[in-house]
């Protein structure tokens, strides 16, 4: 990884390119960012970056962050992230990166958390089949059916698609494009829609895939 920041996700709105074309785009507020904290191998074991993002308020922070935020003297932040990076040398604690590290053309990779949507069943969850509708059926027809264990093996499988918890978990969308950068204002204009709530929190780094 080269370069990363974090930011959140604004809504999605459409550009223009030079030829006319209409391309659907999602608006990231990326950064400021501070350096929290430099981590080393002597130190950590490991190479990585701390960022933190978006002000809190004191008053709001606990006295360990507290005093890790003090001793970066670096205000208190409510989102931090770890970036191990290729080359970390010509970062400090207490520098400020913004969105201008990105330019357009480049390729990113984008990571989420997805919408959460509660518990769902087997239908909406894992694009089951409805039952049939016909004699027999009963009130039964979204139904997952049978689950194929009868006294062996007397269990349900590890695995075994079922109604569950749906949505609300880490997604990462790779190899997308940087179509514009409003570096005065923070912004970045990615092109696709990215995963996330509208104002949610995402993570956006240089992709490693090739195009």
């Amino acid at each position: 990884m080269k370069k990363g920041l974090i930011g959140r996700k604004i809504g999605m709105t459409q550009v223009f390119d030079e030829k006319g074309n209409v391309i659907p785009v999602t608006v990231v507020e990326l950064g400021p960012c501070a350096v929290v904290q430099k981590k080393t191998v002597e130190n950590d074991g490991y190479n990585a970056v701390q960022l933190g993002f978006e002000d809190k308020k004191v008053t709001k922070t606990n006295k360990p962050m507290a005093g890790h935020f003090k001793k970066a003297d670096v205000a208190p932040k409510k989102f931090l992230r770890e970036f191990r990076l290729e080359d970390d040398s010509a970062l400090n604690v207490g520098d400020i990166i913004k969105a201008d590290i990105f330019a357009p053309g480049e390729k990113v990779d984008v990571v989420g958390t997805s919408k959460g949507k509660g518990t769902a069943g087997a239908i909406k969850r894992w694009n089951f089949s409805r039952l049939k509708e016909s004699h027999g059926t009963g009130p039964v027809a979204r139904h997952a059916g049978s689950l194929g264990a009868c006294s062996d093996p007397s269990r349900v499988y590890k695995g075994k698609k079922l109604a569950g918890h749906l949505g609300a978990e880490r997604v990462t969308i790779q190899n997308l494009d940087v179509v514009k950068v409003d570096a005065e204002n923070n912004l970045i204009a990615i092109k696709g829609a990215i995963p996330g709530p509208k104002k949610g929190i995402v993570t956006v780094v240089n992709s490693v895939k090739k195009a």
